[in-house]
């Protein structure tokens, strides 16, 4: 769910891009159609799956470690892969890279429709976050280069309109297709969706390149991948296996290894994929630690959201997937408020304010109970943290491409949204180890002096893993079932709010970081070359 919210500078990347190929304005409605429909493509599976995981669990038999990687396996290849796959339209092709990233993202949706099991599903979902690291990019590239610098800002804000109005709507309808058709049906949409932008694209998206551009860090993509691929494993896997297993051992040392090379090699080649460089600012460095914690926040914690909505709280899927509604809304509405903010106050203040007002947002969704309502228990937290994001996110976006110089603001958009998908990715596997150990601690603690026979204690533990799905065994009576359900749903309620907490402080860490890193300077301020670091 978290998702609904765009990473930030996206505006930001088809703004730094020249005009290559400026298009006439009958092809440039249909450049909008097609890369509007494809970036509402990537928006709608992102903000779907996340309420369609109770239902995964239930059908596929999945535990909560394997629900965990069927979104991280996803947003692993995105951002992972994400720079290389704008580099690889810059070299081959704009429009042709694109299609071939929608036309692998249809492939993996259909893939995603008709597994079988979990495993499967997981590995289709990799394939649709390949296919997300090719078309997401390119989307924005195309945009880019084929409208002049005069008329980027309406192309822009019909990109940015239609595109919030996706990730309003794609939750709610969603949410209906899982609970009156199947799960299966939120990956099959995407399929004639893919199917309408090839064809507008082949016939009315002119191609564009650019032959100048620099050769791709091929080895630093690699070494990216599976370093955060290792790490992701061993993080993930450790709560079903442990940090002593052999194999979480090796993936955590490995991930440290081929992260520590990838950092060595950023530094040595000529066109590295992460320029180091841009770290020397004080400010890009502020920011882009700003975003590693906020967006770890929002990330980590709001993939728990679904799963407490519909398995604890019973609601249904539509209610779920609406139940964030409120958030975009207000993002959608005060984003041009909260963009005058650096122009009138600078950028350190809303940098301070509006993360602090997330945290609030976050410390309410501790409240709730078991079976709250909406209106009086999520709703008030909804909306304070949606204030909180709006406050800063626009801020965030300026003070990134303001702390770098002018032909770097391209590069610079990329690292910040490669870091904010990258706080996710990580987030979901550490508060997964939180929660499922919170989870069991306190079932542990609830379950003292319970007399069941040894067949249900087998098979409650067995059912750990699963969390708020687990099933309950079905030998034993109707008073010890309702117990053991509260006692289930309780346990969850409490790691639940655990992982809030987390979230809140995280939320205070970025306050703190824009207090010490960022400027007190207006936007007129970020006229001159960024300060680097002392010394």
């Amino acid at each position: 769910m978290w998702a609904i919210l765009r990473e930030p500078c996206d505006e930001s990347a088809i703004r730094s891009r020249p005009a290559s190929a400026p298009c006439s304005k009958v092809a440039g409605r249909w450049v909008l159609v097609a890369t509007t429909l494809a970036s509402s493509m990537a928006f709608i599976d992102g903000t779907v799956v996340n309420v369609a995981l109770p239902a995964l669990q239930t059908n596929l038999n999945a535990t909560i470690v394997d629900v965990q990687w069927v979104i991280e396996a996803y947003s692993l290849l995105l951002s992972a892969l994400l720079l290389v796959g704008g580099s690889l339209g810059d070299h081959y092709g704009r429009r042709r890279v694109f299609l071939i990233g929608v036309a692998l993202f249809a492939a993996a949706s259909t893939w995603c429709g008709f597994a079988l099991n979990i495993h499967q599903l997981i590995l289709a979902r990799a394939a649709q976050g390949l296919g997300a690291a090719l078309l997401v990019p390119g989307s924005l590239a195309i945009i880019s280069s084929s409208f002049p610098e005069n008329e980027r800002g309406s192309a822009i804000g019909t990109w940015s309109g239609f595109s919030a109005m996706t990730a309003a709507i794609g939750p709610v309808i969603g949410g209906w297709l899982i609970e009156h058709v199947s799960w299966r049906a939120v990956f099959f949409i995407n399929i004639p969706i893919a199917f309408l932008i090839i064809w507008i694209s082949l016939w009315h998206v002119p191609e564009s390149s650019d032959k100048e551009s620099k050769e791709l860090d091929w080895w630093g993509a690699v070494l990216a991948a599976f370093g955060l691929g290792a790490l992701v494993y061993g993080l993930i896997e450790s709560s079903r296996l442990g940090f002593s297993d052999r194999s979480v051992v090796i993936a955590l040392i490995a991930a440290a290894a081929l992260l520590a090379l990838f950092v060595i090699l950023e530094a040595r080649v000529s066109n590295p994929m992460l320029p180091l460089a841009l770290f020397r600012s004080r400010t890009f460095t502020g920011a882009n630690l700003l975003t590693f914690l906020l967006y770890g926040a929002l990330g980590g914690t709001l993939f728990f959201l679904p799963l407490n909505l519909i398995q604890v709280q019973h609601y249904s899927p539509t209610a779920a997937g609406a139940a964030f509604l409120p958030f975009v809304l207000i993002m959608f509405l005060l984003s041009r408020w909260a963009g005058g903010l650096v122009e009138n106050y600078g950028p350190k203040i809303p940098l301070v304010v509006g993360p602090l007002i997330a945290a609030v947002g976050f410390a309410l969704f501790t409240l709730p109970g078991v079976n709250a309502g909406y209106w009086r228990n999520f709703f008030p937290a909804v909306v304070v943290l949606g204030i909180g994001m709006a406050a800063s996110v626009a801020p965030l976006t300026t003070t990134v491409m303001n702390s770098v110089t002018q032909n770097r603001v391209g590069v610079a958009s990329g690292v910040n949204n490669a870091v904010a998908r990258s706080a996710g990715l990580l987030a979901i596997a550490v508060l997964g180890i939180v929660m499922l150990h919170a989870f069991n601690r306190a079932l542990d603690q609830r379950s003292i002096g319970w007399q069941l026979p040894v067949t249900a204690r087998q098979s409650l533990q067995a059912q750990r893993s699963k969390l708020a799905a687990a099933s309950l065994p079905e030998d034993l009576d109707q008073m010890t079932q309702q117990m053991m359900g509260h006692a289930i749903a309780e346990s969850f309620v409490h790691a639940f709010r655990l992982i809030m907490a987390i979230g809140a402080i995280l939320a205070v860490a970025s306050a703190l970081t824009a207090l010490i890193f960022i400027s007190r300077g207006r936007q007129s301020d970020y006229s001159r070359p960024p300060k680097a670091f002392a010394g």
